[in-house]
């Protein structure tokens, strides 16, 4: 997901999105680990999206503390 798409959505439906992503990154790290990965590249799309996520719930936990 794009960083515009994750923006509009509220803090909670942030926080269901990246444990479904958690539980998709650990679902592929076992896939990769017996060799049944069809899309290697997923592991990398997922990781840069929880790392998108985590970067929006810190901006507005830094903005609301202001």
């Amino acid at each position: 997901m794009k960083q515009s798409e994750l923006k509009p959505l509220t803090d909670d439906q942030l926080s269901e999105q990246l444990g479904n992503l958690k539980r998709e990154a650990f679902n592929l790290r076992f896939q990769a680990a017996t060799s049944q990965l069809e899309k290697p590249s997923r592991v990398r799309e997922v990781r840069r999206t929880i790392a998108r996520i985590k970067t929006i719930q810190s901006e507005r936990s830094r903005s609301a503390a202001k």
